[in-house]
């Protein structure tokens, strides 16, 4: 079923869905003489968001690479106090969207000084280090938790102490997560608006979406959109390139039983122990500590409550409609990857985890300017937005399913083939079922990223058509805090019961339940999920 031509149509047709709006965008850059877009481009103005977007991104790049390695060390591998909770605590701001916090930070200080005003560069250094250090963190305890234990203990038995060992065994074989995670925290941070934009800090995206939404500037709006397309793809190479040196010192272990060696701090403990609550307690108390306070004040104002609940049943909407479309264009795509090991199916793959990697900014403003000269039947309509949010999401919904249809043996498929099934009641009784998890998985994070995302939101919702995320920002756009804390203490709640589950996941499975549980999913004896009677399933093995 995973080779059938039906399933490989389906899969380039959600490929294309994916790169309609990079397509597009570099159909209208070339429709442009050079000359024009020379101009637009070798300008003061435009050197000054090149270097104040790569200061950002470094800046924050580096900060998160630090905090996250150091949580990530001191949760796997270090006895500091409530170990087991700092490893939850640590990835909480994962769930806190990066203009949430910008508010939040920006309300506070509001709220406890007069006439200070948190904004500008450093201010956007601190809030998107807070929120974005998670993706290195959750990526290095995951690699810190594969490793086979081997080779430490290798090391152990030439002498080297434990922090020998670490610097010269552990850390480079960790070297690909950490490359991984500093290339999405690169990513969120050249690609941020909501933050920038709140915290009044002149970059790419705050400059494409002023181009496109106060004068409409077409020229410039793509301009600039490309060269931030130009950005996104230094950084993809930067780490290609990092990733090649580092990989051939990765040895992760098939998920053994025996535990890794542990750094004892000892008199230390209380010192790293402090730090490391320290962390997520600034990341994630003060954003809380002013979403309460000035909620009080935004639910009792009049009409609160009905403006509160038609936002958010315009995110579930919106993010209902995106999660079902998007998982509908990931399923036979994940399943083509899954069950095909050639470089086609691998160049797909990456073309979509391409498309993602452009801005959300870049994204809606593709859309837009397909919709008002290609298809104008859909422009400022629900499907316009559903198109983009599958450009934006697909990869989301697609790594789930290619994990889990991956653990699908072929011989259980082969097995209900030899018993006389057809390609589609192999998939409706075998590979649907099994392939379900990751379906499901993926479907629930584009559901909640959907419900987080502005830009393209705020560029393509139709007329009248309000959601949480745009409500907080046409609030913050007059400092109405009391008005907006309502609406970001929700996406908060929404985005915190998800991010637990998945954090909690990451750090108390191992590779040997991953194994033993793929080895259960995938076993042939297990007749029942093929709806066979067992004794036909024995005597077709014979066979």
């Amino acid at each position: 079923m995973r080779r059938h031509p039906v399933l490989a149509t389906l899969a380039y047709v959600a490929v294309i869905v994916a790169l309609i709006p990079l397509g597009y965008l570099l159909v209208r850059t070339a429709e442009y003489p050079l000359a024009d877009l020379f101009d637009e481009l070798l300008t003061p103005r435009v050197g000054k968001l090149i270097s104040t977007s790569l200061m950002l991104t470094g800046i924050v790049t580096v900060a998160c690479l630090a905090l996250g390695v150091f949580l990530a060390v001191l949760v796997m591998r270090s006895r500091v106090w409530g170990r087991k909770a700092l490893g939850v605590a640590a990835a909480l701001p994962l769930a806190i969207p990066s203009y949430v916090a910008a508010f939040g930070w920006k309300s506070l200080t509001d709220l406890v000084t007069t006439g200070q005003t948190f904004q500008g560069f450093w201010a956007a250094v601190l809030v998107m280090t807070l929120v974005t250090y998670p993706y290195v963190y959750l990526p290095v305890c995951a690699a810190l938790r594969d490793i086979d234990p081997s080779t430490e203990e290798a090391g152990r038995s030439l002498g080297d102490s434990r922090w020998r060992v670490f610097r010269r065994i552990t850390l480079p074989q960790a070297a690909p997560a950490i490359a991984s995670g500093g290339l999405l925290a690169a990513l969120y941070t050249l690609s941020d608006f909501g933050a920038v934009s709140i915290l009044r800090v002149d970059t790419f995206t705050r400059a494409i979406f002023t181009s496109f939404n106060v004068g409409f500037d077409r020229l410039g709006a793509i301009s600039l959109s490309t060269t931030l397309l130009l950005l996104t793809a230094l950084i993809f190479i930067v780490e290609g390139r990092f990733r090649k040196t580092s990989t051939r010192y990765a040895r992760l272990g098939p998920g053994a039983r025996r535990r890794h060696g542990i750094m004892r701090l000892k008199k230390w403990t209380p010192f790293f122990s402090i730090l490391g609550w320290l962390i997520p307690l600034v990341a994630v108390g003060g954003i809380l500590i002013a979403l309460v306070a000035w909620s009080l004040q935004g639910v009792s104002r009049p009409g609160g409550m009905e403006e509160l609940g038609s936002a958010f049943l315009g995110s579930a909407l919106a993010a209902a409609l995106a999660s079902l479309a998007t998982t509908v264009l990931a399923v036979p795509l994940g399943l083509y990857i899954a069950g095909s090991r050639s470089k086609v199916a691998r160049a797909l793959e990456r073309l979509v985890y391409l498309a993602h990697s452009l801005p959300g900014v870049v994204i809606g403003l593709s859309v837009v300017y397909l919709g008002i000269t290609v298809i104008t039947g859909l422009y400022q309509t629900m499907w316009l937005l559903v198109l983009a949010y599958a450009a934006l999401f697909l990869p989301l919904a697609l790594g789930p399913i290619v994990s889990s249809a991956g653990m699908i043996s072929e011989s259980v498929n082969e097995s209900a083939h030899s018993l006389g099934s057809t390609p589609l009641q192999v998939f409706r009784r075998v590979t649907l079922p099994l392939a379900l998890p990751g379906i499901a998985s993926g479907a629930l994070t584009v559901l909640l990223t959907a419900v987080k995302e502005l830009p393209a939101t705020l560029m393509l919702r139709p007329t009248g058509f309000e959601t949480l995320a745009t409500r907080l920002w046409t609030h913050t756009g007059v400092n109405a805090y009391a008005a907006a804390a309502p609406f970001a203490a929700l996406l908060v709640i929404l985005a915190i019961v998800p991010t637990w589950l998945l954090v909690t996941r990451v750090l108390r499975e191992d590779g040997g339940e991953r194994r033993r549980r793929t080895e259960k999913i995938a076993a042939p004896d297990d007749s029942a999920s093929l709806g066979l009677n067992p004794s036909d399933l024995t005597e077709a093995k014979k066979q």
